[in-house]
């Protein structure tokens, strides 16, 4: 049976569970797509690290050996920052390999250019895993919300601080002592800075707002505000009006412009968002014909990740393969 090769760019938290998923679940690609995915090499830093892979798995520091890989096929990239990310993800696109991308720091930034580059190079890039990890936002976007024309888009995009601001809600805890609940059960790092003042949260707006409107607003338009300014008497406050803080992020285009902001908002009971807890992520989006709709699911770790980044790549082969059998056909057409 033929057999897609992949390579995996980093093996952490987001690595692993995509290793771990691809071995699992090869007759669903068989099924799916009638060919199983093979992880034919994982780029790593530390090569003398023990790691739970097959004998046959090349494991390497250098990314030349995985860019002169005969017939590698797709590239899931899972690595922590805007560089060497940016560098291996252009590399692989120019060679007509497809790429997946969890990285919404670098993709924030750099989208406009990849998506062009794929396009130019006849390769697909998918980046699901970019915006809120396991919900299918994208997806949404992209292929169910084509007639519809997306209004807005009300978010909670980030888990570490939708989970404080739970803990703080529901237990009369301070800030502080939820943020450090958060990071011993490993919803917040060590430094947790980006969470909570809503950079992470930012740059998955940006990522939206390049696909819903084909564009982004100048950054430094973009209000930006965090949570850590919030007492214990403003959340019990709101929750004696039977209301919560949420941190949202709101994208909509008003004109010609687009319209940006990521802030702590005070939801009443019958918002979509009010009842999104814990460390879930949720997004209510407006559209002018069908109305709101609202896709909530996990937003970060292992495994939503890795789903997020293999239902791309079954879409990718699926597309591939169609797209293959529509040349078939319209050269038996033209003869």
């Amino acid at each position: 049976m033929q057999k897609i090769k992949a390579a995996l760019l980093g093996y952490g938290t987001v690595g692993q569970g995509i290793q771990e998923v691809i071995h699992q679940y090869q007759e669903r690609f068989r099924l799916l797509l009638g060919k199983e995915v093979e992880i034919a090499a994982v780029l790593v830093q530390n090569p003398a690290k023990q790691r739970d892979l097959p004998e046959n798995v090349l494991v390497t520091t250098d990314f030349e050996e995985i860019i002169t890989l005969p017939d590698l096929n797709v590239v899931l990239e899972a690595i922590v920052g805007e560089e060497p990310a940016l560098t291996y993800l252009r590399r692989s696109l120019n060679k007509g390999i497809h790429v997946i991308t969890a990285n919404k720091m670098m993709f924030a930034r750099h989208a406009r250019e990849l998506l062009e580059t794929a396009r130019e190079n006849k390769v697909h890039i998918g980046f699901e895993a970019t915006t809120a990890g396991g919900t299918p936002i994208i997806r949404t976007i992209d292929q169910l919300l084509q007639v519809n024309r997306v209004e807005k888009v009300e978010a909670i995009l980030n888990g570490t601080s939708n989970y404080i601001l739970t803990a703080m809600n529901d237990r009369f805890i301070d800030f502080d002592t939820a943020l450090t609940e958060a990071q011993e059960k490993g919803y917040a790092e060590a430094d947790p800075t980006h969470d909570i003042d809503g950079t992470d949260a930012f740059n998955k707006l940006m990522i939206l707002s390049q696909l819903i409107y084909g564009e982004q607003p100048d950054w430094l338009n973009v209000r930006k505000t965090g949570i850590n300014s919030l007492t214990e008497a403003d959340i019990q406050h709101a929750k004696q009006e039977n209301k919560k803080y949420k941190h949202i992020g709101v994208i909509k285009k008003e004109g010609n412009t687009i319209i940006a902001e990521v802030s702590p908002v005070l939801l009443s009971s019958t918002h979509p968002l009010h009842h999104i807890d814990g460390v879930d992520n949720a997004l209510a989006i407006t559209s002018d014909i069908v109305g709101t709709i609202t896709l909530t699911g996990p937003g970060a770790g292992k495994l939503p990740t890795a789903s997020a980044m293999v239902e791309d790549l079954v879409q990718i082969f699926q597309k591939e393969h169609a797209e293959f059998y529509e040349k078939i056909s319209e050269k038996h057409a033209a003869v």
